[in-house]
């Protein structure tokens, strides 16, 4: 059987399996029942099985069919989006694009980003939802999601948007009524900000010691601890105490004095990243694809996701 006359049983055996009959199927591909039939044959000769048991009033899938049902969808969507990408060539873009996103990172990153986004490409529709817990991204129909961390899962493309590095901050006010700390263990006579991770678990503040390993600080003590890193930054900035965030979060407040950075030399800046993350498939709607180029390339151009550690020295208490 030659690709062409697989592409035609492949059909055939589709809109038969989902008619539910090879009169029906015939009627929607504009063919005659016998074609049908024809074609179903020589697709199940081909691959050495049969794919379905028909009677002269109904057909049943086998398990084999069942299977092999899927992936012909999944070939078939293929091709409508082969032919979408190069239709997309020569006419924008159109469609509803539906973005998951944390609530901080959407709204001081992203939402930023949106107005030039529909400005560039007039046809599309963005829907985002800012929600700080995991999602399923597919069950729960999504087109793109941003998220902070690692998502191990094999149906999802990631694609880094940037590393985050945590810091140690605290406002110069109060600095200067606890004072300076210098080395890790004086932090214990200080007020910390403590960050608490939706799923209950505090985040660690890690530091590194002279032989180079690692040791961790006991934040039991913390005066404060919220699940928001843009509420703890605020509360650094009005002088309640030392919180670790990201630079990200920070930045702002380090340009304008608003706060200063503590024990950078041995702080652990932790392993943190955000990624961009869309289903795995054989071909992506332009809709889709567009998003994600104008989002990764805006991101990649965003300073503050990306300060080097040369231009973080300067702002140090």
């Amino acid at each position: 059987m030659d690709s062409s006359q697989r592409v035609r049983a492949i059909l055939s055996f589709v809109q038969a399996a989902d008619a539910g009959s090879f009169a029906a199927g015939a009627r929607a591909l504009g063919i005659s029942s016998a074609a049908v039939g024809k074609n179903i044959a020589g697709l199940e000769k081909s691959l050495g099985v049969r794919l379905m048991n028909r009677t002269t009033r109904s057909l049943k899938l086998t398990d084999e069919g069942e299977a092999f049902l899927r992936q012909a969808r999944v070939a078939l969507e293929a091709l409508d989006l082969a032919v979408d990408a190069v239709i997309s060539q020569r006419a924008a873009p159109t469609g509803s694009v539906r973005i998951s996103t944390s609530a901080g990172f959407g709204r001081e990153q992203l939402a930023p980003l949106l107005p030039n986004l529909l400005i560039k490409y007039p046809g599309l529709a963005v829907e985002v939802d800012f929600d700080d817990r995991v999602i399923d991204l597919i069950h729960d129909g999504y087109d793109i999601a941003l998220r902070g961390g690692r998502v191990a899962d094999s149906s999802l493309i990631s694609r880094t948007v940037c590393q985050f590095r945590l810091v140690l901050v605290a406002s110069p006010s109060y600095l200067q009524t606890f004072g300076i700390p210098r080395k890790p263990d004086e932090l214990m006579k200080h007020r910390l900000l403590t960050r608490r991770f939706l799923g209950g678990r505090i985040s660690p503040w890690n530091f590194l010691a002279d032989d180079a390993s690692l040791t961790t600080l006991n934040t039991d003590s913390a005066v404060m601890t919220m699940s928001s890193p843009e509420t703890l930054t605020q509360m650094a900035v009005a002088g309640a105490g030392i919180a670790e965030v990201g630079v990200h979060h920070a930045w702002k407040y380090l340009r304008t004095g608003e706060l200063k950075l503590l024990l950078l030399s041995s702080h652990h800046p932790g392993s943190f990243e955000m990624t961009l993350q869309y289903p795995h498939r054989a071909l992506v709607a332009p809709r889709v694809r567009v998003t994600i180029d104008y989002l990764l390339e805006a991101f990649a151009n965003m300073h503050e996701l990306h300060v080097p550690l040369s231009e973080l020295s300067p702002y140090q208490a």
